[in-house]
């Protein structure tokens, strides 16, 4: 498990395709509130669709991933019961055909390019683009629109998305999350220990604080 590098920082594995990695951001919103000092957030990409992507990236969707209509069913119930927990408004329950990897490659590139609070808007954007307006968060015009809302030019998503080494990239940090021990999203880290699943604001706490 990698460790964050300061006490002001978080790091958070996340897929924007998660209803739990969305639910579990509102978490650490709230328990972010609560503090006096600002908690950034360290985010690492991770696929949840890993293993039904071809080599080309592309989503195979007739690969049997074990995932019935049984677990999805199950998967809904837990997320409006969260959704009642936190309080959150949501368009969708859970989502099985939108890709996040154009997603997942633009925020990157946002986050390795511009301060964290224009990184943070794009984040934020593209979870509610998906979660609050049910939009096709792997469609390129959409990325684009919410880069440039985030005072991003929308040219460089363009390229971002169409660079090969950066697609590269972004694959490699997926697997470098499974190495590290990640196996589900969210997965929140903090000095060597972490808490995985949408997690309550009181736990986090423990998590930073000790407490």
């Amino acid at each position: 498990m990698s460790e964050t590098q300061s006490s002001e920082r978080i790091t958070v594995f996340s897929d924007y395709v998660c209803p739990f990695c969305y639910l579990g951001r509102e978490s650490l919103r709230q328990y972010q509130s609560t503090r006096e000092a600002e908690l950034e957030i360290d985010w690492h990409p991770f696929d949840l669709r890993s293993g039904k992507r071809n080599p080309d990236g592309s989503i195979d969707h007739s690969v049997d991933d074990g995932k019935d209509e049984d677990y999805y069913e199950q998967a809904k119930e837990s997320v409006r019961r969260l959704q009642a927990k936190y309080d959150v408004e949501m368009d969708l329950d859970i989502t099985t055909d939108i890709d996040s990897l154009p997603a997942q490659i633009s925020s990157y590139y946002i986050k390795e390019h511009y301060d964290y609070e224009t990184w943070l808007a794009f984040d934020v954007a593209v979870f509610d683009a998906l979660w609050q307006d049910g939009r096709d968060i792997g469609d390129e015009d959409l990325l684009v629109d919410l880069a440039e809302d985030a005072s991003v030019d929308g040219d460089e998503i363009r390229s971002a998305l169409a660079d090969d080494a950066l697609r590269s990239a972004v694959r490699e940090k997926f697997t470098a999350a499974q190495q590290q021990g990640i196996t589900g999203v969210p997965t929140f880290a903090y000095d060597g220990h972490a808490a995985r699943g949408a997690v309550p604001p009181e736990q986090l706490e423990r998590l930073v604080e000790g407490t």
